[in-house]
């Protein structure tokens, strides 16, 4: 329990805190893996680095198993390019014993000639049927957008609709 707390310090300060803290030191992390009450293993990581022309990085995981073949678990990660860029992630999963899984993500990236953001899913489900989605958002700094959704569905298949805009927010042609 000492061990779980000591970590969640750790992510916590991490966000808290900010990431510059962290890369003033250059490199710095902490592995942890034990048993657990429920009769599995939790783990978890955090690290943190900075490069010399002001590129810096960090990020996090975990996972916890209940000895009966369920599992859970989630990561996160966020970096700062020396321009000024950033981009950050996140995403979480779940297995159990049945053999059904989720996993859950999402990104985003700025820099200077604008931004993406996505997010989806996919989900297995005990009898090997997958259905999954995306949402993927793009603007540049024109004020031009696209906005794509994307989804699976087993048996139906695949389908994608998209939507690009202009910089005047008029409706055009995506770009293939």
């Amino acid at each position: 329990m000492r061990r779980q707390v000591m970590d969640g310090v750790i992510i916590a300060g991490a966000v808290v805190l900010g990431a510059a803290q962290l890369f003033a030191q250059g490199v710095v992390g902490r592995t942890v893996v034990h048993p657990n009450q429920a009769g599995g293993v939790t783990g978890s990581a955090v690290h943190a680095a900075s490069g010399p022309n002001g590129g810096a990085a960090v990020g996090a995981h975990g996972f916890a198993t209940d000895g009966q073949g369920n599992a859970a678990g989630g990561s996160a990660q966020a970096v700062r390019g020396p321009g000024g860029a950033t981009a950050a992630r996140a995403g979480k999963w779940t297995r159990s014993a049945d053999g059904s899984a989720q996993h859950q993500g999402a990104f985003a990236v700025n820099g200077r000639r604008g931004g993406v953001t996505s997010s989806g899913s996919v989900t297995r489900s005990a009898d090997g049927s997958v259905n999954g989605a995306r949402t993927t958002t793009a603007t540049a700094n024109s004020g031009a957008t696209y906005h794509g959704d994307t989804s699976y569905e087993q048996g139906s298949g695949l389908t994608h609709t998209a939507t690009c805009t202009n910089a005047a927010g008029a409706v055009v042609p995506c770009p293939r």
